[in-house]
């Protein structure tokens, strides 16, 4: 294998692990991304399932310490179970509304222009929110309730559209119901386990036919840069997003959708 597919594979784990936990689109940047490199992975879903369980396993890391009290504790009444039942309630709808609408919004959606304007739509939504949301009322990850964890859920469903961004989706809907910077991230980030690795498991099962593991170089190289980069990631943001917001990210989004909208006209 030449230099420039594992470069290439290099490239691709980065911009997973840089974008997958911030509210600005993994999906999106990877579209546009191999789009512009021509990129090229191993036949099959192979690659792109190597990269996203990087970037869960750096939150299972960073997060491991709130997953073990959960697994141990929820078994009996107390905050671990009210914890996990609501992100139980977060996470079903879009298991449902995925499993339904994943086929015809991965043939329908699935290309730059799309994702261009998702990411400029998205971006004006949270600077939007950022200025005109309610004054936080949840200041922990266990006081968000049932019906905010259900309506955080359907936002997460919204991220199915190539461009909106998962994580963005979540925060978004999350500070809509009251909660503080942080604990919209924290939340997020926690719901990301479940939701990622069902569509792992989903996309593993509808490829399965299809799935060859050749190119181990470029899954191990892109694995690698995306469990390393969003551990960076996550962990960053945490310590500075009370301070710093998610207005930067709703201006990125927006530079970046337009930029990208001229270079795919001028093409």
């Amino acid at each position: 294998m030449d230099a420039s597919a594992l470069l290439s594979a290099l490239l691709m784990g980065v911009v997973e692990g840089l974008t997958e936990f911030l509210p600005i689109s993994s999906t999106g940047h990877l579209i546009l991304l191999g789009e512009l490199i021509g990129f090229e992975g191993p036949p099959g879903k192979v690659f792109e399932i190597s990269i996203q369980l990087g970037a869960i396993l750096a939150v299972i890391v960073v997060f491991r310490q709130t997953l073990i009290d959960l697994v141990l504790k929820a078994w009996r009444p107390g905050p671990e179970r009210f914890y996990a039942v609501n992100i139980l309630l977060a996470f079903l709808p879009a298991a449902v509304i995925g499993a339904t609408l994943h086929g015809p919004i991965t043939r329908a959606l699935f290309n730059p222009y799309v994702v261009c304007t998702a990411l400029i739509v998205g971006g004006v939504a949270i600077i939007a929110i950022e200025r005109w949301r309610p004054a936080p009322s949840i200041r922990s990850v266990p006081e968000i309730g049932p019906l905010a964890a259900v309506l955080v859920g359907f936002g997460q469903a919204l991220a199915m559209i190539p461009g909106t961004s998962r994580s963005g989706a979540t925060i978004i809907a999350a500070l809509l119901v009251g909660a503080e910077r942080r604990v919209a991230a924290e939340f997020s980030f926690i719901l990301a386990i479940p939701t990622m690795l069902a569509a792992t498991v989903f996309s593993l099962f509808k490829a399965r036919h299809d799935l060859d593991l050749s190119g181990v170089a470029q899954i191990g190289v892109g694995f690698a840069a995306a469990f390393v980069v969003a551990l960076v990631v996550v962990r960053w943001l945490m310590r500075v997003i009370s301070r710093i917001g998610f207005t930067p990210f709703g201006w990125y989004r927006i530079a970046l959708g337009s930029v990208m909208l001229l270079v795919l006209a001028l093409r």
